[in-house]
């Protein structure tokens, strides 16, 4: 028999939720995992929840939406270390919405409930043609409202800076 693992998996549609286990590479001689990690694992995160946004058809969510989403900014507030093994849940919900870009809200936890840190991601949209700032599409606004803060709260199912 064959066991497929992987590092990091979506656990919830609603609230998103991306389960991702530490691996032994991930921590420095000490056994800690590098800061520079959880930018992957928040990368990871939130790229899952965007694909979910974007109806996991293979393209990006703003490729969907006729933009590009480059990255913005990106803040991070560190409350707790992890360890070889160690599991955590990244839940993602949308932020604010401004005119251009908008905030991806993540916040990653033990399973026993230990915060581990609090993260922020703001894509900003762009004409691709130009590479310049653009409005957010009516389309992408309205799959965004979705998935604010509020709406992140209803019903779990389960599954294998301004301008």
């Amino acid at each position: 028999m064959t066991m497929i693992r992987s590092a990091e998996y979506v656990l919830s549609e609603r609230p998103f939720v991306v389960r991702r286990q530490v691996r032994w590479g991930d921590c420095d001689p000490a056994g800690v995992v590098y800061t520079g990690r959880f930018t992957e694992y928040l990368l990871g995160a939130v790229g899952l929840f965007a694909d979910h946004l974007a109806g996991n058809t293979g393209e990006s969510l703003g490729q969907v939406h006729g933009v590009g989403t480059p990255c913005r900014g990106m803040a991070f507030d560190f409350a707790g270390t992890l360890w070889p093994n160690d599991v955590v849940d990244i839940t993602c919900t949308v932020g604010e919405i401004r005119e251009r870009s908008y905030d991806f809200h993540c916040v990653a936890r033990k399973p026993d409930g230990t915060l581990i840190f609090r993260a922020t991601f703001s894509p900003i949209c762009v004409r691709l043609e130009a590479r310049q700032s653009a409005p957010i599409p009516p389309s992408l606004r309205a799959v965004l409202q979705t998935y604010c803060h509020a709406e992140a709260t209803g019903p779990t199912r389960q599954r294998k800076n301004h301008e």
